[in-house]
């Protein structure tokens, strides 16, 4: 199985999500069983890369996606430095709620592919709504490490995970 070049928005229609596994259950379950649901719901946004060949059934299947939406957090969240700076009321970020890799994928690259277009997705969309950071809460230890070696930083606690973050002003260095 090999991908497409572009990321397209998850339609169950044409995307196989039950072949989906990226040995992760929670992210399995999220693209098997929530991810349109929270698309019809108004939630989140996901977007996916589906392989170049469609299965029998004429369904493509995914190899990554990502899920995204908009959020806002505490602003005595973030670092003393930065604290200073914002306004006394819930500071608005991007969330990449799910990102996850088809196994067959890892170790190939797709994870750092899959996390620079949900990036560069962000930029586009914070041209239009702006927002102070992305954060992302890391599903183990492995996901932290991930995220850390794209220069997101810790944050704090959130629900038992580690949440990071990365300022939109350093993603404008990538992008802008």
């Amino acid at each position: 199985m090999s991908w497409a070049k572009e990321f397209v928005e998850l339609d169950k229609a044409l995307h196989d999500r039950n072949s989906f596994d990226s040995g992760e259950e929670e992210l399995n379950d999220f693209i098997k069983t929530k991810a349109a649901k929270h698309m019809a719901a108004g939630i989140s946004r996901t977007m996916l890369l589906p392989a170049v060949s469609p299965l029998p059934d004429s369904k493509y299947p995914i190899c990554a996606f990502y899920s995204i939406t908009p959020s806002s957090i505490k602003r005595e969240t973030f670092p003393e430095a930065l604290v200073k700076r914002l306004p006394h009321y819930p500071i608005p970020v991007f969330l990449i709620a799910q990102l996850a890799v088809h196994s067959e994928f890892h170790g190939n690259g797709l994870g750092k592919i899959t996390l620079i277009k949900a990036l560069e997705y962000l930029w586009e969309i914070n041209a239009h709504m702006r927002a102070f950071a992305i954060i992302v809460d890391c599903l183990n230890d492995g996901a932290q490490a991930f995220y850390a070696k794209y220069d997101f930083e810790l944050l704090c606690q959130n629900n038992g995970r580690t949440r990071m973050f990365l300022p939109m002003k350093t993603v404008g260095q990538l992008f802008g």
